[in-house]
């Protein structure tokens, strides 16, 4: 089943009776309650949300990830379980004894998946991509050519219709609608990663000392031109991008739930992306060599 993505952008008091999340508002008498086993993701954008320590004790045991939004209202932190899977040990052992050759071939696939997505996305919006194409039969153990790099030029200089658009956190729209994807994109891999028994903070190529979700931001990778897509959908209906309005963010929320095709089958991408943590847990340990992602088609 696939879980819920609740999101709270007013004032509102939460708490948990009887294994449900109960949810108060203060201009209001009624109360609105969800099953706690159903809660795939909670968003906190306002400012004025009370939560009680038991209620995110509930979600947190049912591994629901619990992300918080600053002033600006963008994703800022994101809560996890310490323990997420009843061999965590053993797992943790098996994925900080990965030897780098294997690292480096994880990387070569993960990297060829994402530039095969971008083409996918490319493809159905009209633009040639033998180039991508050629460029992800082409990459590398451990990507030393940096393909990727060469594929992300072309891809956001033809992606959108935006003369001289430049893939930048800081930069114009549709940055700022990116820069939200992607980080519920983040807490879903982080999420997945953790219930798999996995430490998010040991990358297979990213390694910044100050990044606590290196291998979140390595598994995303295939997983961004799926963002992407609803970007584009979004600025196809759209006027105004400047403000990340509630129905901007209700559709850059959904990502949780679309479809995507892994393993010859279509699921919600919540699903596929465990299906792809499981697998790559399954190399750390030495049964399988390949990861299984999404194909965009």
């Amino acid at each position: 089943m696939i879980k819920r993505t609740l999101f709270f952008g007013n004032p509102a008091y939460l708490s948990t009776k009887n294994e449900q999340l109960v949810v108060a508002y203060p201009d209001k008498e009624e109360t609105k309650t969800v099953p706690i086993e159903d809660i795939g993701m909670l968003v906190l954008e306002n400012q004025q949300i009370t939560i009680t320590n038991g209620l995110l004790e509930k979600l947190v045991y049912n591994k629901a990830a619990i992300i918080n939004c600053n002033q600006q209202h963008m994703p800022i932190g994101l809560l996890m379980p310490l323990s997420g899977h009843t061999e965590q040990s053993e797992r943790f052992k098996s994925q900080i004894n990965a030897s780098l050759p294997l690292k480096k071939n994880l990387w070569q696939q993960t990297v060829s998946a994402k530039i095969l997505n971008q083409a996918g996305l490319l493809q159905e919006r009209g633009t040639p991509v033998r180039k991508m194409q050629h460029w992800a039969r082409d990459v590398t153990s451990g990507d030393t050519l940096n393909h990727e790099a060469r594929a992300a030029v072309y891809y956001w200089q033809n992606l959108f219709d935006i003369e001289s658009f430049t893939r930048h956190q800081n930069g114009a729209p549709p940055n700022n609608l990116l820069n939200y994807g992607y980080a519920i994109l983040r807490g879903i891999t982080a999420r997945a990663l953790v219930s798999s028994g996995m430490l998010p903070t040991l990358g297979i190529f990213h390694r910044n000392k100050y990044n606590a979700y290196c291998l979140a931001d390595d598994i995303m990778e295939p997983y961004r031109p799926f963002v992407d897509l609803i970007v584009c959908h979004v600025l196809d209906n759209e006027d105004d991008c400047e403000e990340l309005t509630i129905d901007i963010k209700k559709h850059l929320l959904s990502i949780a739930a679309i479809d995507v095709t892994i393993d010859g089958k279509k699921s919600p991408l919540m699903v596929a992306m465990s299906r792809t943590t499981n697998s790559l847990y399954e190399c750390f340990e030495g049964t399988s060599r390949k990861i299984l992602y999404p194909v965009y088609v």
